[in-house]
């Protein structure tokens, strides 16, 4: 009786597991892998994992990760790519560096400066993607190019930015009251987070609820799925893939002003690599490069397990560049392993 009963438990589990979508499935495993990596290391590392303020770091950290990733999230399952968000940020906090600092300008205007760099960026590659149907890979690594070209051209040397608004703006912490911690001088200091991080939560209910409950949201899963399908349906398939590049941007303005707030400098060096770590935050997070799967809180999920892991590695004393790397790569081949065995099960 009791085998029977097993039976028929295992049973319910895999047939429950077969009827969820690709996109909840997916999303489930990388909240559980993120919450299990987070509590092995709460109980074998101890320390820092254990105050709230090391995952409130997380997230002042990451803020404009979390931003950039939602658009390459967006973009990659419409079936495209964008590269060009690394890039496009480190122009963004240059430009707006110099207005700021050298140039005496005001926080509301630089805040329309980045958005009008993140917007023409997206407006331009989406029109040479969508409408011209060139690579979308080429076209934004042309922009990558030109943006940290166009970094180097406005300003050549790094400095920290002294505007007094900017800078009261940067040091604005909102407190998390009862989740602080005593430092080791013996006194209270209250857990916070920046402003950034609010920005970054507002753009992820934003996306999410969008690409949940829209016409538009559904418009790119469609594109994503395949094009011949999209088009039986009556969607504008050049329309649908423009808007994604062109919100994509709009999140590249928003995020590379969410970087420089949190990096109070221009930089060339700056939001280097980034691109790749917003696509392999997306791809942790379960969207899939080939299109039609993808869900913004897996997204914000995968980078929260793509930092919490890089913290891991530096906790254990592994911080040389090379470890990191190695972690990461390892960290995204097996996601990809995942998304693999998730694909072959509709097979069966």
């Amino acid at each position: 009786m009791s085998k029977n009963t097993s039976s028929a438990s295992d049973n319910s589990l895999s047939s429950r597991i077969k009827n969820m979508t690709d996109t909840n499935l997916l999303l489930t495993i990388t909240i559980i892998i993120f919450f299990l990596m987070y509590i092995a290391a709460m109980v074998f590392l101890k320390g820092g994992f254990l105050r709230w303020q090391t995952f409130f770091n997380i997230l002042n950290t990451n803020a404009s990760l979390i931003i950039l990733s939602c658009g390459l999230s967006l973009v990659m399952i419409t079936g495209s790519i964008d590269i060009s968000v690394g890039g496009v940020t480190a122009l963004i906090s240059m430009c707006c560096a110099v207005y700021l600092d050298h140039k005496g300008g005001n926080v509301a205007v630089s805040v329309l400066i980045a958005l009008a760099i993140g917007l023409a960026f997206g407006l331009f590659q989406g029109l040479l993607i969508a409408y011209l149907e060139i690579q979308p890979f080429i076209v934004t690594l042309a922009g990558m190019f030109f943006a940290r070209g166009m970094t180097t051209i406005v300003n050549t040397k790094p400095f920290n930015v002294a505007n007094e608004s900017f800078t009261a703006l940067k040091n604005t912490r909102i407190t998390m009251p009862g989740m602080g911690f005593v430092n080791p001088k013996g006194i209270y200091v209250d857990a916070y987070i920046e402003i950034g991080v609010i920005v970054a939560l507002i753009v992820v209910v934003i996306m999410f609820c969008l690409l949940r409950w829209t016409k538009l949201g559904r418009a790119f899963y469609a594109v994503g799925g395949k094009n011949e399908s999209a088009l039986m349906l009556g969607l504008n398939v050049k329309k649908t893939k423009f808007l994604a590049h062109l919100i994509c941007g709009l999140l590249a303005g928003i995020g590379g002003y969410v970087y420089f707030l949190h990096a109070g400098n221009g930089s060339a060096a700056n939001a280097t690599g980034m691109e790749m770590n917003a696509i392999a935050s997306s791809i942790i997070g379960g969207t899939m490069l080939t299109g039609g799967v993808g869900n913004i809180i897996g997204t914000f999920f995968g980078v929260l397990s793509f930092s919490t892991i890089q913290n891991i590695v530096a906790s254990v004393g592994l911080d040389e560049a090379w470890w990191t790397g190695i972690t990461k790569a390892a960290m995204l081949c097996l996601f990809l392993l995942i998304q693999s065995i998730v694909m072959a099960r509709k097979k069966k």
